[in-house]
């Protein structure tokens, strides 16, 4: 009993500057390998644990500051790209990003203060999953990249995406904080727990999908801001080399406006779908981001606009609803570029009987390549595993992708790769199923909130309350 006593009070003792600044260090270069590299996902399980130690400094202040520095060391190098869209505002933006996991250490400093060592470890993959879940769905500057979860997306392991990207965070944060807990039994069952996560993520499938099964053959190019001429001549193209594609897919905002008479005409006279993004101009200034469905007979069959526009940026109004378009192999859910982050809005395409999901998609050239390769392009892979259901995305500059209903990218087209092509099948004998962790990481939270509402209002109410009853 005292070793286990002396064990928890050692490891409720707070760390200094010189420890936090090195737990820092090492969030920063466990983040990075693990994103900026296709197979080193297995570097979160340094990333995270360290991460939590930074809630242990001296002062709440301390913690929040610390978690603050941590979340900049790990968003500034994955997000440098930024810096090329917003110049110096960027500074804001990678503040606001670290913001909520600067919140999440000095939840978890207060917790480890109030309840104890123990009750807080226990504590800590919840309000982890709380906080993910919020700066990822639920707040106005949603950001759903660089989730711990994500980091598998191009591993055999992206199978565990059945429980979804929350859910395969919260297992990952529980083993980081027992690897970080108050007691050594705590600490091995921690290292055992990241162990058995780490053969699951790396360990080859057993059998061998038959990738090139299935019922709708598709075809994309990539072309970013293209002329309607530019769009004729590599439509006529894609067809010409792709007779076997149904369906013809362009980028986001590949028009100004509808889709032109001359590109229905080709449409006709390949008898050929065609999916496009374009614009849809609204009263005063406003418009809205849409995709475009073209029937062979070159009308108008279905439209979708963007369910939330990027940010900060002029992306047009968000969409009222969000239908799949039934088409004659199955409904199809159709979102745009980064509506693929938000697992809120893509549920609702699952929820609809979606058998795959396309996603035009217009990042600029100028953006850079590892924002393509190592973040944004984690996500067709990982709502592919999420959902069961194959996923076609035509990017303006690359790197297109072809999921299956794996999760295991079977065709790219390159960066910045203008006039490419990506072709293939879409095996859409099955309907999606939404993973089970959605409605749990919502309330994990709802759980988060009340959490920090105790601090930021009971709890000094109860201080003040036992002062008076002192003094009296």
């Amino acid at each position: 009993m005292s070793l286990t006593t002396t064990n928890e009070s050692n490891s409720a003792k707070p760390v200094g500057w010189p420890s936090a600044l090195l737990s820092i260090l090492i969030a920063g270069i466990c983040y990075w390998i693990a994103f900026a590299t296709r197979q080193g996902a297995i570097a979160v399980f340094g990333g995270l644990p360290s991460l939590f130690l930074i809630s242990r400094l001296k002062t709440p202040r301390r913690a929040f500051y610390g978690g603050l520095l941590a979340c900049s060391a790990i968003y500034a190098p994955q997000l440098w790209f930024f810096y090329s869209i917003f110049h110096v505002v960027v500074i804001a933006l990678w503040t606001i990003a670290a913001l909520p996991i600067a919140i999440f250490c000095l939840l978890l400093h207060q917790s480890r203060s109030r309840f104890g060592p123990t009750s807080a470890m226990l504590l800590t993959p919840i309000l982890w999953t709380g906080i993910e879940f919020f700066r990822s769905e639920l707040y106005y500057f949603k950001f759903a990249w660089i989730l711990p979860g994500q980091a598998i997306a191009f591993l055999p392991g992206v199978r565990l995406m059945r429980i979804g990207v929350y859910g395969l965070g919260f297992l990952i944060a529980l083993a980081a904080a027992l690897r970080v807990g108050p007691r050594p039994l705590y600490r091995i069952c921690g290292l055992v727990m990241m162990i058995v996560l780490a053969i699951l993520m790396y360990w080859p499938e057993s059998t061998q999908k038959d990738l090139t099964a299935g019922s709708l053959h598709v075809a994309g190019i990539q072309l970013e801001h293209p002329s309607e001429h530019m769009v004729v001549k590599a439509l006529e193209q894609l067809a010409t080399v792709h007779p076997e594609a149904q369906l013809l897919v362009l980028s986001e905002y590949t028009f100004d406006g509808p889709v032109p008479e001359s590109v229905r005409e080709i449409v006709r006279r390949h008898s050929v779908y065609l999916i496009a993004g374009g614009v849809v101009e609204l009263k005063g200034d406003n418009f809205r981001d849409v995709v475009f469905v073209i029937g062979p007979d070159g009308t108008d069959l279905f439209q979708q606009c963007k369910s939330v526009p990027v940010q900060l940026m002029q992306d047009g109004l968000p969409a009222t609803e969000r239908k799949v378009w039934d088409s004659p192999w199955g409904k199809i859910g159709i979102a745009i570029c980064y509506d693929i982050s938000y697992a809120r809005v893509m549920d609702d395409f699952v929820r609809a009987g979606a058998k795959a999901l396309i996603i035009p998609t217009m990042d600029l050239q100028s953006w850079g390549r590892y924002e393509r390769e190592m973040l944004h392009g984690r996500l067709a892979p990982i709502r592919a595993a999420e959902y069961g259901i194959p996923v076609f995305g035509v990017w303006s500059s690359g790197e297109s992708q072809l999921t299956d209903k794996q999760g295991h990218v079977i065709a790219t087209a390159g960066y910045p790769g203008q006039g490419e092509m990506i072709s293939g099948t879409l095996d859409m004998s099955d309907a999606g199923r939404v993973p089970i962790d959605r409605y749990p990481a919502l309330a994990t939270s709802l759980l988060t909130l009340c959490v920090f509402l105790y601090f930021a209002g009971l709890e000094p109410i109860r201080r003040r309350r036992t002062r008076t009853s002192v003094n009296r």
